[in-house]
Order: C-alpha cells, then structure tokens, then sequence
C-alpha cells in the first residue's frame, strides 16, 4: 500500500537478517521514506503512531503487527545535532528523516542493517550486513561507545542475539564493562521487556552464559549476583540454571511457560538469603520468609520492573515452599487444591535436585499426587457405578408404574 501511494517501502532489520542465516523470521519491520503521519494516513484505522524517542507505525494486519518506521538522517550532518540526549549520550528523542543509506548507518548492528526493497527486489547493504551474515559475525555499525551509550540496552541484545543466532560478538562490539552501569538509567520497564526476550526462548541458557561473561546479570540482578558469588553460590546458580534449561526445553515443544517461574528462580537465592538474615535477628521462619519477599521484590523493581501478573504467582511458588514440609492430616490435600501447587511443585524439584532440600521430600510429593490422582480415578468410578444404578432403578419403577 505504501508503493501504491508512491512511497518506497522495504523490508528491513531481522527479517532479512534471519532469511540469510537460513531461520524462519518470526516477524516482518519495515522501513520507508513516508513520515509517520503520512504512513498513518495510508493505512487509516489500522494504523497507531507510538513512541517518543523514534515515533513509529504500528500497523495491525489481522493478527499481524507491522511495525513502520521512517528513514533517519544522520543528525550530527552539517556539523549539527538534532537530537536530544542526556548527560551520559543515551538519546531521548530523535526524528530528524533522511535517505536509506542514512537510516542503515544509524542502526545497531550491520547484520541488522540490511534493506529488501519490495520494488525492485534487490538488497541494498550500506554497512557490510552481507559479508557480517556471512561470517556469522556481529559488529556493531560506527564507535562502539557511542552506539552503547545511544541506548544501552544495545548491549542486552548483542548478548541475545549472538546466543540465539550462533553469531561471534566483534571484540570492539564486547560490552564494556565501564558502560554496564548505564542500564541503570534506562526505564525499569523497558529493562523488564527485554528481560523476557533474553530468558523466554529456546536459547535462554546460552543467553543466560551470555550474561554472566560480560557483567550483565548483575547489572539486571544484583541482589541474585551477590548471592552467586559468594559462599555456596554454586548451588543457587544450578538452581537458576535448571529452570532456565527446563522454560526452554518447554518452549522449543510448544508448552506453556510463565516467566513468573524463570523469576521466582533468578531471585530466589537473594530472597532466601534475605529470609536467613532476618530468622538470625529472631524473626520467626515464615514472618522472614515474607519480609524477605518483599525487601527483595521492592529492590529488584527499580531495577526491572515486575508486573503483579508476574510478581503475584512468583510469590505464591516462594510462599508455598515451607507448606511441603507439612505432610500430616489435611495439610497435603489442601497444599495441593492451591491454584499455584503445580508450579510450587516444580520449584521443589529444582530445589532437590540442587539439594537444598532432602530428595525424600520431592518423591513425597510425588507419591502423594499419585495417589491423589488414583483416590480421585477411584472415586470416579464410584461415582459414575452409583448414578448408573441410580439410573437403572428409576427405568424399573417408571417401567412397573406404566403396566
């Protein structure tokens, strides 16, 4: 619609970057020399502008998001600058419009910087995408410093990317560790967005390696990062490591996954810890274990934001850890009618398995749920044998009161 109008459009980014690395692209963006109101005017009610820093298109096709975004100038040409930015280079807004090879030297990485232009149906690369695809690089596009304080969470997705696409990070493309900080300065949202891109996909284990090379968790976790690098980090770390394996595994079949889960892992061992600071003060077990939550929860969110769709169950599976030792009379039945039981359950396994509880415990619970599961299958049976004589016996007292 765009060409029809007489714009010129082009697919653009990760499309083009997955096709040439031989993956089925998950989602198509696309670049043209219309601005945004006019881009909004062709589409009309399918289309929203958002976003301050880059106002773009969001063009909705169906189930389908396009996202529409125009070519960008450089705004240092001409010895001017018409962005804004703070006191660290980290850009606040920028809409300053220009020309496709314009745009390709602004954006992030050169295997991103490559435009399929839908008229001609050639590829244009201005910045040496091809030859990055290729090689199975990542190199950044300009200064390395410049471009991370741009927009820090540039770093975040060198890590992913290079994880998730079997890609070599440049060595000038490598997180410094002198502009790790600067994450700090960027929204606790946006933070928690990204945060679900590195850890709810197949690749999250190597992702997760990722981010403990290059400094990275500790900026996103650092409650978690101190507990790992000190005493008995070991164990914490297998459990994190665990749930992140087992969310992935999940994923790559097609189950159902929450990222409150891989969460309630990631801080689990600053909320233990946490929990055994205030029980050494003399505050009884589960009073801790609740203050506990709640200092690290509290820490972690101007951090990373925790949306309480996420933070509530994530709570559940920590406040339901001391009820599995609970194991006389009703306790057991009423633990597992708990709408949060199943995934309290899996984060006893982690838990056994790392042994930070006795593996006695986890094959408890998972002999009770078999016999739940068989009293339950009995009961069934019993019930269904009931209503069929039930039944039965109504057809002979209608039959002997019709003769």
């Amino acid at each position: 619609m765009l060409a029809d109008a007489g714009y010129r459009a082009c697919l653009v980014g990760g499309a083009i970057r997955d096709l040439l690395l031989g993956i089925t692209p998950k989602d198509f963006d696309v670049s043209t020399d219309a601005e945004p109101e006019q881009v909004a005017a062709v589409f009309g009610r399918r289309a929203r502008l958002i976003g301050r820093r880059f106002q773009i298109v969001h063009v909705r096709f169906g189930r389908e998001l396009i996202e529409v975004s125009t070519f960008r100038a450089d705004p240092n040409a001409g010895g001017r600058d018409d962005r804004r930015v703070d006191a660290n280079g980290r850009v606040l807004a920028d809409n300053v419009f220009g020309s496709m090879a314009e745009d390709a030297g602004r954006r992030d990485f050169g295997i991103n910087g490559l435009y399929y232009d839908i008229a001609d149906g050639c590829i244009h690369d201005y910045v040496g995408g091809m030859a990055d695809a290729r090689y199975r690089r990542l190199r950044l596009i300009g200064d390395p410093d410049v471009r991370y304080r741009e927009d820090p969470v540039r770093m975040l997705r060198a890590v992913r990317l290079a994880a998730s696409h079997s890609l070599a990070i440049d060595d000038a493309a490598q997180p410094p560790a002198a502009l790790l900080e600067l994450l700090a300065d960027v929204p606790p949202a946006r933070i928690f967005d990204e945060v679900l891109k590195l850890f709810m996909q197949p690749a999250a284990p190597a992702i997760y390696a990722g981010l403990r090379r290059s400094g990275l968790f500790g900026v996103l976790f650092p409650q978690t990062e101190q507990v790992l690098n000190g005493p008995g980090g070991g164990a914490s770390e297998a459990l994190i490591e665990k749930a992140i394996a087992n969310t992935a595994a999940r994923i790559e079949v097609g189950k159902s996954v929450t990222p409150a889960f891989i969460l309630a892992a990631i801080l689990w061992p600053a909320v233990r810890e946490t929990a055994a600071a205030f029980e050494r003060d003399n505050t009884p077990a589960m009073p801790a274990l609740a203050s506990a939550q709640a200092e690290v929860v509290a820490k972690q969110s101007a951090r990373v934001a925790l949306p309480k769709r996420f933070s509530m169950p994530m709570r559940d599976i920590w406040h339901l850890q001391p009820r599995f030792h609970r194991r006389r009379g009703k306790q057991p039945a009423r633990l597992m009618a708990h709408e949060r039981f199943r995934a309290a359950y899996d984060f006893l396994l982690l838990r056994a398995e790392v042994g930070e509880v006795e593996h006695e415990l986890a094959d408890w619970w998972t002999e009770r749920q078999k016999d739940a599961a068989s009293e339950g299958s009995q009961s069934d049976h019993e019930a269904k044998d009931a209503s069929a004589r039930k039944r039965r016996g109504g057809r002979r007292r209608g039959g002997r009161g019709r003769h």
